[in-house]
């Protein structure tokens, strides 16, 4: 037990999200119903009314959040110490900042961005500093992981549109996911105000092995400073994972640490059209970016829901025990 402490952040407005209409299928979660009818009876577990909410909400509490449980688990298991879980809005309205006071006494923190654009979650002025200031501390981490956005065109009429958003949606497969449904916009003007603006590009359907497994990784070990990914064979299969695509500034600042290979006998997705066969999955920031170590992923690499979950623990692992820092 090493004594570090991790704060598990999520960046939603959890009234927002349960407030979205069930009358429109884009940008939004699904309801408890929803998944009982689409997968029964894999969730009949949840079927009772009076216990869970049937709607938005329940699945954000049942499903979503539980996802993360794992990961929870295992740092208080390796730290000695419970990990922090915060709702940036929580379900009575309550609003917990990623400031200073919360940062106070934490050295690793996981940002889950599975805010909805449709919420415009936004990192506040105050808080891009507070995240500054926390990665001045070398000994420090921080891991800002935004889900996918899927169905985002500038396609100039509906037509186009809607045909570039059933490619999308032909290629990824998942049955939940509507036509359009982005995440991350806290995780995006984040990063932008650190200086290191990323867009979650897209769903696409990483490569598995026969058996349904997640295929392995492309790492770059040379850069693999911290070891972060020593013993890492794979992240997970998760059916729609962004590419993270760096721009401008962010070109000399980021690196790609890891890719995951596309499933290409799935239908295919217009970003494979130019002949790639991977998409960035996971980026670090160089030496003289911070003195601390910023990563950026998926949020699923902290989940136990899509696969790979014993390399995902190693993975996890190798962050809660990496090194201190010399003076730490």
């Amino acid at each position: 037990m090493n004594g570090r402490q991790v704060l598990l952040y999520f960046s939603w407005s959890a009234p927002a999200e349960a407030a979205a209409p069930l009358t429109v299928i884009d940008d939004r979660f699904p309801a408890i119903f929803e998944l009982r009818r689409l997968f029964y009876p894999t969730y009949e577990s949840l079927a009772d009314p009076g216990r869970v909410d049937q709607g938005i909400d329940g699945f954000l509490e049942h499903v979503q959040r539980r996802n993360f449980a794992a990961f929870a688990e295992q740092a208080e298991a390796h730290t000695g110490r419970a990990a922090i879980q915060v709702e940036r809005v929580a379900r009575g309205g309550s609003v917990t900042p990623l400031d200073a006071e919360l940062l106070a006494g934490v050295d690793t923190v996981v940002v889950i961005s599975f805010d909805s654009l449709r919420t415009a979650q936004a990192a506040s002025r105050s808080e891009i500093d507070a995240v500054e200031r926390f990665l001045a501390v070398p000994d420090h981490l921080i891991a800002i992981c935004p889900h996918h956005d899927i169905g985002e065109t500038s396609a100039p009429t509906p037509q186009a549109r809607a045909a570039r958003q059933l490619a999308e949606h032909l290629h990824h497969g998942d049955k939940v996911i509507p036509p359009r449904q982005g995440f991350g916009g806290f995780a995006r003007s984040l990063l932008a105000g650190l200086g290191v603006a990323v867009q979650n590009q897209f769903g696409l359907r990483p490569a598995s092995e026969p058996d349904g497994s997640p295929a392995p990784i492309e790492v770059d070990e040379s850069l693999d400073r911290l070891r972060l990914l020593e013993g890492v064979s794979t992240f997970n299969a998760h059916p729609h994972l962004p590419h993270f695509e760096r721009a401008e500034a962010s070109l000399e600042r980021l690196e790609v640490l890891a890719r995951q290979r596309i499933d290409l006998t799935a239908p295919a997705h217009p970003f494979t059209q130019n002949g790639r066969t991977t998409f960035d999955a996971l980026l670090q920031s160089m030496p003289d970016t911070f003195a601390a170590a910023l990563l950026i992923s998926d949020t699923t690499l902290w989940s136990s829901s899509a696969g790979g979950l014993d390399s995902l623990r190693r993975f996890w692992s190798n962050v809660l025990g990496r090194p201190r820092a010399p003076g730490a």
